[in-house]
């Protein structure tokens, strides 16, 4: 799998791309209503005619931003090369301008402009501080990624897509303190693209200590799934989640037996394995187990494939790596 097309919509609201730069001033009539979209701002990866800097400065000068509710960061120049220090810097400079802002996203860059294990990232946090308001933050791609402990009160969400997430940035995630938090998902990723954490990293999710509110809990695209499940099997934070989302990763029938042996999942109110490399006989016994207490089971295959090597080593993939 790969991530071939932009967020259609975020925070709720239909994505809405602000022209470029051959549109050098769009007038504010023929644009919608500045609360009722996600607003993305991009530019072109390959030798954009403008900076990413250059489009925010056209957007905040046609668009009444008291009243934006949400923006989506799109390609900012050579993404290939280049930390988004300069676009950061740009949000951070606008706070006092958006004051509405809830939702942010940054990186909604799909495969066409820069896979997602190539986008350069930076340190996130500055954001996060800049914007104490926001509930719902997300950001794509892992290499460089810095996310340090941070406090935020109002957060809801927290989304990190990669291929491959560095251990620093989840012990960061792990550390942070999160009292609003109802919905975490990462993009665990793989060794090969920079996704060392093993699943000790993750104990503070287990835990839940530091997320009194979490209900929603994703720990996928990962490698080290059957580890992630064996965990999850006696993990305290389980009892009060009502979505679990383990899928996109190389998930086994070890993984999948022992998260059915551990603690009951029956108050789930859905369970994602989608991408998966169970036999017929778990995927059966996962959906009898669980369907008929109401939960909702995606234990679809999906595309997920494997090679086997003469000698009988078997390579099995995450749905998202490169």
């Amino acid at each position: 799998m790969t991530i071939n097309r932009h967020l259609e919509e975020f925070h709720g609201l239909p994505a809405f791309t602000f022209p470029d730069a051959d549109d050098k001033s769009p007038r504010a009539t023929s644009l919608p209503s500045p609360e009722s979209v996600a607003w993305r701002i991009a530019v072109e990866a390959y030798e954009s005619k403008e900076e990413w800097e250059d489009a925010f400065a056209r957007f905040l000068a046609a668009v009444d931003t008291e009243k934006v509710r949400a923006l989506i960061v799109g390609a900012w120049s050579d993404v290939y090369d280049n930390a988004p220090d300069a676009v950061i810097t740009a949000l951070v400079a606008a706070r006092d301008r958006l004051p509405a802002l809830r939702g942010l996203f940054l990186a909604d860059i799909v495969m066409e402009e820069c896979e997602i294990s190539w986008i350069v990232q930076g340190d996130v946090s500055p954001l996060l501080k800049a914007f104490p308001s926001l509930v719902e933050f997300g950001v794509r791609g892992g290499n460089g990624l810095v996310f340090p402990a941070v406090r935020h009160e109002q957060l809801r969400t927290l989304t990190v897509e990669t291929g491959g997430l560095p251990v620093e940035a989840v012990r960061g995630i792990a550390a942070s303190d999160l009292p609003a938090l109802v919905g975490l998902d990462l993009w665990l990723g793989t060794s090969e693209y920079g996704g060392d954490a093993d699943v000790a990293d993750l104990e503070p999710f287990f835990a839940g200590s530091r997320l009194p509110r979490l209900t929603r809990l994703a720990l996928r695209n990962s490698e080290i799934q059957d580890a992630i499940c064996t965990a999850l099997a006696s993990a305290p934070v389980v009892a009060r989640l009502t979505h679990l989302d383990i899928s996109m990763g190389v998930l086994t029938d070890d993984g999948a037996t022992a998260l059915l042996s551990g603690q009951p999942l029956t108050h789930l109110k859905a369970l994602d394995l989608h991408h998966n490399y169970l036999s017929a006989g778990v995927r059966t016994r996962l959906l009898e187990t669980l369907e008929p207490a109401g939960v909702a089971v995606d234990a679809d295959r999906d595309d997920a494939d494997s090679d086997e090597e003469e000698d009988g080593t078997v390579w099995r993939f995450v749905a998202v790596g490169e």
